[in-house]
């Protein structure tokens, strides 16, 4: 055909080239185009959908155009463009040429000057959302209770508190480090640890801990939990091998609390709060457990035996002090003879047999 023909419609925008090289736009309505060697192309697009893609996008750009008809984003390698269209964020754009219509669509466009590794934008949950942002962002995210420990390119730069962070890639190295700030618990179990006497025993210790300086418990050494539970481990060494079976059955509180002083100086160095120390189970070996059986055993006798002995001696201190008073005393020995006999006659048939020349005049008297 020597004729051809493009109809444009309200929304959309017709790219017309002639002989590969681009000559202009086209805008609404129809248009007639003398084509006798079929070197005309027109390539009718929607400005509903914002976004100009077209493998001759630069070329397009250069001819001026675009102007009024759209923005165009020439981004450096240090910048970086958030888009908006109707409001609505969409998308993190790199670096690159970039062309949006504006006829149709309300678009916004930022760019960003990216000197500062790290974004911080106020509406950078809704950024974090966006389709694209891993392409472009790391998106990290720091949960209640914990902190962040930011390094760049092996720097520390700061620690950050419980929210969301984004940091531009392919400008540094960024190291972030998650770092548990509520309190926990160890379990120190199983530690075989001969006392100064030369008795093995078995502890289990339990440790209550904080980190209390994130930089320092991820800066000084490699795993602050197994750190401290290594010096948990040379504290019990050091504190119950000085001290003897009879001492830590005794006065558990006071060898927790020995450990727990010597244990706070060496965790502070890691950022770390020793909270409580505490000794849960002392656990003998079985012949030890006997013997000491054994010996309880014979201890709660003697103290048996003891008790009784002090008994007998008040009962028979209080037989001597009563028989002194009776003796230097007769009218009370005579009421209490009498108190025995009505106690006698009150309980059980008396039979009171005079045989004897005399007795009778005993009992008369008695009585």
């Amino acid at each position: 055909m020597v004729v051809k023909t493009a109809k444009i419609r309200s929304y959309e925008k017709g790219l017309y080239f002639r002989d590969r090289e681009f000559k202009g736009l086209l805008n609404t309505g129809r248009h007639w185009f003398l084509d006798p060697l079929a070197k005309v192309k027109v390539r009718i697009v929607s400005q509903r959908d914002p976004w100009i893609t077209h493998e001759d996008l630069d070329v397009i750009v250069r001819s001026g155009a675009l102007e009024g008809q759209a923005q165009i984003l020439d981004l450096k390698d240090d910048q970086r463009g958030l888009v908006w269209v109707d409001g609505r964020f969409q998308k993190v754009l790199g670096p690159g040429l970039y062309a949006l219509w504006t006829g149709v669509r309300e678009v916004r466009v930022e760019v960003l000057d990216i000197g500062e590794i790290r974004l911080q934008h106020k509406e950078l949950s809704v950024i974090a959302k966006s389709a694209n942002v891993e392409q472009e962002l790391n998106i990290v995210a720091v949960e209640p209770g914990h902190a962040g420990v930011y390094f760049k390119n092996g720097v520390y730069m700061e620690t950050l508190g419980p929210g969301q962070y984004g940091f531009w890639k392919n400008l540094a190295k960024v190291k972030f480090i998650h770092v548990d700030m509520r309190e926990c618990v160890l379990d120190v179990s199983g530690q075989e640890i001969m006392t100064a006497d030369k008795v093995t025993l078995r502890i289990n210790a339990v440790l209550n801990y904080r980190v209390v300086d994130a930089l320092k418990s991820v800066a000084v050494v490699e795993d602050s939990k197994q750190a401290v539970y290594r010096e948990t481990q040379l504290a019990l060494r050091a504190v119950v091998g000085t001290c003897e079976l009879d001492q830590l059955l005794s006065d558990k509180d006071r060898v927790a609390g020995e450990l727990e002083e010597l244990l706070k100086q060496r965790a502070a160095e890691f950022g770390i709060a020793v909270l409580s120390l505490g000794i849960r189970d002392l656990i003998l070996p079985g012949e030890m457990k006997d013997l000491m059986n054994k010996v309880i055993e014979a201890r709660k006798v003697a103290d048996a035996n003891l008790i009784m002995r002090r008994e007998e001696t008040a009962a028979m201190r209080s037989q001597a002090n009563t028989a002194r008073l009776l003796e230097n005393n007769p009218t009370l020995m005579r009421l209490r003879e009498l108190d025995v006999l009505e106690k006698i006659a009150a309980n059980s048939k008396l039979n009171v047999v005079l045989g004897e020349k005399g007795l009778a005049d005993r009992v008369v008297n008695l009585l």
